[in-house]
């Protein structure tokens, strides 16, 4: 078998391509996040997705919702342009997005602000999102929780042939409380030969109380989900985030 190496791009420029071949259509998540919209928000009529990926949320949802999305891959964006033709799509950063609109949903699902490495910069998702609501807005995100990393940082690493194909991704621990996703994907070519596609990503989270306490100086109502559980416990490994009734803006503090 012979190997050829790719390693270098930014993040989700190589495993985008691979990516609903190996993550699905997410029709069953694009459902607990439909609902969620639905219970949190019935009146809710434009949708704006942070991190939108290859637009597999937004496609569930746009046949109920006028829906946009923006994420910092350009090649997850060129898939989700042709999945969700009619969607209005930006090359942005979810920290600092900038949109001449308001939107009565905001959602932040796929754990996509784990992404996001410093607590402050957390606080400027807060911030731009409540600058984007319209008057009784709701902002959605899901998180991946500490224990949850610390899970997967325990485990040996997850193999997963699909279709000719074969994906290997090792979870290691870094510094603050970081994991690094080193994701390999071995794309088969032909007969014995593979290109090895290769990156690292990095995801963080941070305690409950933090987020909440951070959240709270934005959103007047902060309800917290665990739809695997009754409520949420510390062995709660995803949790969502449902924020309501926005407070006026209030400028993040720089540290986190």
């Amino acid at each position: 078998m012979s190997v050829v190496k790719l390693k270098g791009m930014p993040s989700y420029e190589i495993f985008g391509r691979f990516y609903d071949a190996v993550m699905g259509d997410g029709s069953e998540s694009a459902k607990r996040v439909s609902e969620l919209v639905r219970v949190s928000k019935p009146d809710a009529r434009k949708v704006l997705e942070l991190g939108c990926g290859t637009g597999s949320i937004l496609k569930h949802l746009q046949d109920s919702y006028e829906v946009s999305g923006l994420d910092l891959s350009n090649k997850m964006l060129s898939i989700a342009r042709k999945k969700v033709p009619q969607a209005k799509l930006w090359h942005q950063d979810m920290v600092d997005f900038q949109i001449d609109e308001q939107f009565d949903t905001v959602l932040c699902v796929f754990d996509s602000i784990n992404h996001v490495r410093r607590f402050s910069d957390w606080k400027r998702v807060f911030a731009r999102v409540r600058q984007h609501l319209s008057p009784g807005g709701c902002f959605i995100f899901d998180i991946n929780t500490q224990r949850k990393l610390e899970r997967h940082i325990a485990e040996p690493p997850w193999v997963h042939p699909f279709g000719r194909n074969l994906l290997i991704i090792g979870v290691t621990a870094l510094a603050n409380h970081r994991s690094n996703w080193n994701i390999k994907v071995f794309e088969h070519v032909n007969h014995a030969r593979y290109v090895l596609h290769e990156e690292d990503i990095v995801e963080v989270s941070f305690p409950l109380e933090k987020i909440m306490r951070a959240l709270r100086n934005y959103f007047e109502h902060v309800r917290v989900v665990d739809t695997d559980r009754r409520r949420p416990t510390g062995k709660s490994e995803r949790l969502f985030f449902i924020c309501k009734e926005a407070l006026s803006p209030r400028e993040p503090s720089p540290h986190g």
